[in-house]
C-alpha cells in the first residue's frame, strides 16, 4: 500500500527547491562578476594610464566573455594609446640620436598598433639612417660596426634593399681584406697561414677575388712539401716473367695508395732531405703448379616406395582424444551448474511463498488498523486525532523477507547465465568432437614414402696454383741503402674445379674442367704481392704523420699563433682522410671559418 503524502514531506521538497534556485543564482552572479571585476579593473587601470595591467585585465574579461564587442573595443583602444606612449619615447630617443635604442620601441608600438602610420614613417627613416652609419662605417675599415648595424636592420625588415646592398658590400670588403693578409703572408713563406687566409676570403664572398684559385695552388705547394715520397723503379725480373713483373711496376703502386693524401710514387731521384723510402722489388720466381687428385663423391636416388603408417591420421587420433577429454570435462562442468541452478530455484520458490505470506499479514494489519482509525473518528472530539490514526501501524513489516526475495532472484539469475554459458560451451565442443572425428576417418591409414640409396662415383679435383716469390725493400731516403733488410714472401693465386662423367641413371650429370687460366692466376699473383708492398708503404707513411699530428697538437694551447698554425695545416693535409677534430676545430674557430673542410678544398 502506497503511504500518503504528509505536511512535512511537502515542506521538505520547497526547502529544497528554494536551496537549488539559490545555487543556481549564486552561479550566474559569480560569472557575472568575474567578468564585470574585470572590465572594471581594466578601466580603472586605463585611467591610471598602466597600459600592461589595463591589457591584461581586458584579456581576462574576454576570456570569460569571448565575443563581447564593447571588451574588444576597450582593448583596442587601450593598445593604441599605448602605441601613441611608446611612440613618444621612441622620439625622444631617436632626437638624442641613440638609433639603435629607438628601433626596438618603434618596433613595439607598431606591434601594439599596426594602423600606427607616425611609428611606420618614424621606423623607416631610423632604418635608412642605421644604414647610412654603417656605410659610413664601412668606408673608414670598421666592418664589424658595419656588419652590426646592417644585420639589425635585416632583422627587423628582411626586404630592406639598402641594408642586403650594404652586407654584399661589406663581405666583398672582408673578403678583399683577408686576400690582401693572405698575399702576403704567402710572400712571406707563411703558406699555411696564407691557405687559412684564402680560405676565410673565399668563405666572405665567392667570386669576389680569386681566392680560391690561390687556395688551391697554395694547397697544392703545402701538399708537394709535406708529401711522403715513394721512389720506385721498375721491377728486377729474374723470374723472366715480364706479365708478373708488369703488375709490380710504380703504377700499380700508385693506383693502390690513397688519393686524398699526399703520397707520391716517383721515378726520379727525391729532393734531398725529404721524408719517404726508396722501394725496390724484385721478382725471384713464379712457380706454376697443377695437382689432379682422385675423389668420391656420392648421391642419394629413389630406389621404390613402401607403404608406412600415415603420421598425420597418428596426428588427428591425439587430436581427437584432447577434444573428447575437454568434452567431458565441459559436461562435467554443465552438470554442476545444472544442479546448483535447480537447488537454487528451489529456494527462491520457498523465499517467495514465505514473502507472499508477509504481505498478506501486512495487508491484514493495516486494514485493520485503518477500520479502527474510521471508528475512532466517529467517537473523537472535534479537532482531535484518535491515536488508533497512527500512521507507523501501516509500516511496512516485510523489508527483511524483501531483502531476501531479491537476493536470491539475483543469484538464481546468475546462476541461470553461466548454464547458458556452460551449455554454449558444450554444444562448440561436441562440434569441434565432431569435425575432429570426420578429419580422423578421412584420413587414410596408409601413404607412400620414398626408399633412398646411396650412389658413390669417382670425380677428380684439379687445381692451379702459381706462386710468386717478390722480394722488396723499404728504406727511408734519410738512411742508407745498405741498412734495410730485404723482405721475400711468397703470394699464391690458386684456383680449384671438380669434374666427373655421367651417371644418368641416379641423376648425376657431366661436370667437365673449367679451370681459369694460367695467365689469370699469374696476373691475380702480382697484384697480391704490389696490394701487400702498398700496406707497409702505408704503415711507413702512417708512422710518418702520426709524428706531424703529435707535434701539432702540442701547440694547441695556443691555435692562433702562426707557427702553430704552420704545423697544424701540415699535419691536416697529411689526414685529409680523417682530419683530427680537436687540431680542426680550435684552428677553425682561430680564424673564423664557418666551413672548415674548405681547407682541404671541399667547398
Amino acid at each position: 500500500m502506497r503511504p500518503l503524502p504528509t505536511r512535512s514531506s511537502s515542506f521538505l521538497s520547497r526547502r529544497l527547491g528554494l536551496l537549488a534556485l539559490s545555487l543556481l543564482a549564486l552561479l550566474v552572479a559569480a560569472g557575472c562578476s568575474a567578468f564585470s571585476r574585470a572590465v572594471k579593473e581594466g578601466d580603472q587601470l586605463t585611467t591610471e594610464r598602466k597600459w600592461s595591467d589595463a591589457e591584461a585585465a581586458y584579456l581576462r574579461a574576454l576570456a570569460a566573455e569571448p565575443g563581447d564587442p564593447e571588451v574588444k573595443t576597450k582593448l583596442r583602444d587601450v593598445r593604441k594609446a599605448w602605441s601613441g606612449e611608446v611612440l613618444g619615447k621612441a622620439k625622444a630617443v631617436h632626437e638624442q640620436g641613440d638609433l639603435a635604442g629607438a628601433t626596438p620601441l618603434l618596433v613595439r608600438a607598431l606591434q601594439l598598433d599596426p594602423e600606427n602610420d607616425p611609428a611606420r614613417t618614424l621606423l623607416t627613416q631610423t632604418l635608412d639612417a642605421r644604414v647610412e652609419v654603417a656605410l659610413k662605417a664601412l668606408k673608414e675599415d670598421r666592418f664589424q660596426e658595419a656588419r652590426t648595424e646592417l644585420d639589425a636592420v635585416l632583422a627587423v625588415n628582411p626586404e630592406h634593399a639598402a641594408a642586403a646592398k650594404g652586407v654584399v658590400a661589406v663581405q666583398t670588403a672582408w673578403a678583399r681584406r683577408w686576400f690582401t693578409t693572405a698575399q702576403r703572408l704567402e710572400e712571406e713563406g707563411k703558406l699555411g697561414n696564407a691557405l687559412l687566409a684564402y680560405v676565410r676570403a673565399d668563405q666572405e664572398r665567392v667570386g669576389a677575388t680569386a681566392a680560391r684559385e690561390r687556395a688551391e695552388e697554395v694547397r697544392r705547394k703545402l701538399r708537394d712539401e709535406v708529401a711522403f715520397l715513394v721512389v720506385a723503379a721498375q721491377a728486377e725480373d729474374k723470374a723472366e716473367a715480364p706479365d708478373v713483373a708488369q703488375r709490380l711496376s710504380p703504377g700499380r703502386l700508385s693506383a693502390l695508395l690513397p688519393q686524398n693524401v699526399p703520397i707520391r710514387v716517383i721515378t726520379a731521384d727525391a729532393p734531398k732531405d725529404h721524408e719517404g723510402v726508396r722501394l725496390g722489388v724484385s721478382l725471384e720466381r713464379v712457380m706454376p703448379v697443377k695437382s689432379v687428385e682422385q675423389a668420391q663423391r656420392s648421391t642419394r636416388y629413389v630406389v621404390t616406395n613402401k607403404a608406412v603408417p600415415n603420421p598425420r591420421r597418428t596426428q588427428l587420433e591425439s587430436a581427437l582424444l584432447e577434444q573428447e577429454r575437454k568434452l567431458e570435462e565441459v559436461e562435467r562442468k554443465l552438470g554442476l551448474a545444472l544442479r546448483d541452478y535447480l537447488r537454487k530455484q528451489d529456494e527462491l520458490t520457498q523465499v517467495r511463498e514465505v514473502a507472499s505470506r508477509c504481505r498478506a499479514r501486512e495487508r491484514q494489519t493495516c486494514g485493520t488498523a485503518l477500520s479502527e482509525c474510521i471508528n475512532a473518528f466517529g467517537r473523537a472530539k472535534r479537532d482531535e486525532v484518535p491515536k488508533e490514526c497512527n500512521p507507523s501501524r501501516c509500516n511496512p513489516m516485510c523489508d527483511a523477507e524483501e531483502n531476501t526475495l531479491k537476493q536470491k532472484d539475483a543469484g538464481v539469475q546468475e546462476l541461470e547465465r553461466r548454464v547458458e554459458s556452460a551449455q554454449e560451451g558444450a554444444e562448440a565442443q561436441r562440434r569441434e568432437v565432431q569435425r575432429g572425428r570426420d578429419a580422423f576417418f578421412r584420413e587414410p591409414l596408409t601413404v607412400e614414402e620414398p626408399v633412398y640409396a646411396e650412389y658413390p662415383y669417382d670425380v677428380e679435383l684439379h687445381r692451379l696454383t702459381i706462386t710468386a716469390s717478390v722480394t722488396e725493400r723499404l728504406v727511408d731516403l734519410a738512411k742508407d741503402t745498405t741498412t734495410a733488410s730485404p723482405h721475400t714472401a711468397d703470394y699464391a693465386a690458386m684456383h680449384e674445379d671438380s669434374s666427373n662423367k655421367a651417371y644418368d641413371k641416379v641423376g648425376v650429370l657431366a661436370d667437365p674442367v673449367q679451370l681459369r687460366t694460367e695467365a689469370e692466376l699469374r696476373v691475380e699473383a702480382g697484384d697480391r704481392a704490389m696490394a701487400a708492398i702498398a700496406e707497409r708503404v702505408k704503415e711507413r707513411f702512417n708512422a710518418y704523420r702520426q709524428r706531424q699530428v703529435e707535434d701539432a697538437r702540442r701547440g694547441m694551447v695556443r691555435p692562433a699563433a702562426e707557427d702553430v698554425v704552420e704545423k697544424a695545416v701540415r699535419a691536416l693535409l697529411l689526414t685529409a682522410d680523417a682530419p683530427p677534430q680537436d687540431i680542426l676545430q680550435p684552428l677553425a674557430r682561430a680564424r673564423g671559418l664557418a666551413r672548415p673542410e674548405s681547407l682541404f678544398g671541399n667547398n
